[in-house]
C-alpha cells in the first residue's frame, strides 16, 4: 500500500539536519528531513504527511532520513479492526476494577500537567536530554497553531495520573507523548492510554490511530508491536502485521 502527496500550488521545501547521536540505537547517527513550508502548515497537509512516515514536534514536521539505518517504522492501527489481546483485556479490567477512568479533552491545563510531567521526566528519563524538565518543554508539545491538539487524561478518584498528547486529524488520531505518575506504573499507563484511544477512535469513526515510530532494536518501543492488527511504514509502503 503506497501513499503520495497530491499536487500543491507550490512545491514543498525540505531541509536536512546535521547528523547527531541517535536517541534510540546506541552508536548510530540520525538525520531528519524537516518540512520548510513557504506557506502556513495545515491539518490537511499534515494528515497527508502522517501517511508518509512524518511526525510532528512542536510546529515542525519531520521524518527520519538516516544514511546507514532504516529502523524507524511508523505504526498505525485501524480502530475498527483492533481487538484487545488477552493481556490488554486484563489490563483494561484491572484499571476498571481500580476505578481508573479517562477523558479526551480539548483544553490543556499547563498548571496541572507540569508537576506530573516534571516528576515523570525525573523518574523515567533522568539520564536523557530532557532532564531536568522545564515548562517550555511541555508547552511546546501542548500547543500547535495549525492543528487541533487533544489530551487523553486518566484519573483515579479524580486525581490526574496520566496525560497523553493527541493530535486530531479528520481521519485519525496521532499519539504524540504520554507522561504519568510513577505510583501508577503497575497499570502500564502507556499501554492503557493506547487502548483507551483506540476505543475512543472507534466511537469517533476514525480510520487510523498513529502510534509514532517503532524501532525494533529499542526495548522502550517494543510495546507498540503488541497492538494488532497494525500497519508499518517500511521502505515507502505500508505493510500489514497481524
Amino acid at each position: 500500500m503506497t501513499e503520495s502527496l497530491p499536487p500543491t500550488k507550490r512545491p514543498l521545501r525540505f531541509g536536512l539536519t546535521q547528523p547527531s547521536p541517535c536517541s534510540y540505537i546506541t552508536g548510530q547517527q540520525e538525520q531528519l528531513v524537516v518540512l520548510m513550508p513557504d506557506e502556513p502548515m495545515s491539518a490537511g497537509l499534515y494528515q497527508q504527511l502522517l501517511a508518509l512516515n512524518f511526525r510532528r514536534s512542536g510546529e515542525q514536521s519531520y521524518t527520519p532520513h538516516c544514511q546507514a539505518c532504516k529502523a524507524c517504522q511508523s505504526v498505525r492501527i485501524k480502530p475498527q479492526q483492533w481487538q484487545p489481546s488477552r493481556s490488554q483485556r486484563r489490563l483494561l479490567s484491572k484499571a476498571r476494577r481500580a476505578g481508573l477512568q479517562y477523558r479526551l479533552v480539548t483544553q490543556a491545563d499547563l498548571n496541572r500537567y507540569y508537576p506530573l510531567f516534571a516528576a515523570y521526566i525525573a523518574f523515567k528519563h533522568d539520564d536523557g536530554i530532557m532532564f531536568p524538565a522545564n515548562q517550555e518543554q511541555l508547552s511546546s508539545m501542548l500547543e500547535c497553531s495549525w492543528l487541533p491538539v487533544r489530551f487523553l487524561e486518566i484519573y483515579h478518584d479524580e486525581q490526574l495520573v496520566s496525560v497523553s498528547i493527541i493530535d486530531e486529524l479528520a481521519n485519525s488520531y496521532s499519539a504524540v507523548y504520554t507522561f504519568f505518575s510513577e505510583q501508577y506504573r503497575q497499570f502500564s499507563p502507556g499501554k492503557l492510554a493506547i487502548s483507551y484511544l483506540l476505543q475512543q477512535a472507534r466511537l469517533d469513526s476514525k480510520d487510523f490511530v498513529y502510534l509514532g515510530y517503532l524501532v525494533e532494536a529499542c526495548q522502550k518501543m517494543a510495546y507498540k508491536a503488541e497492538f494488532t492488527p497494525q500497519q508499518r511504514f517500511i521502505q515507502g509502503q505500508w505493510h500489514s502485521f497481524a
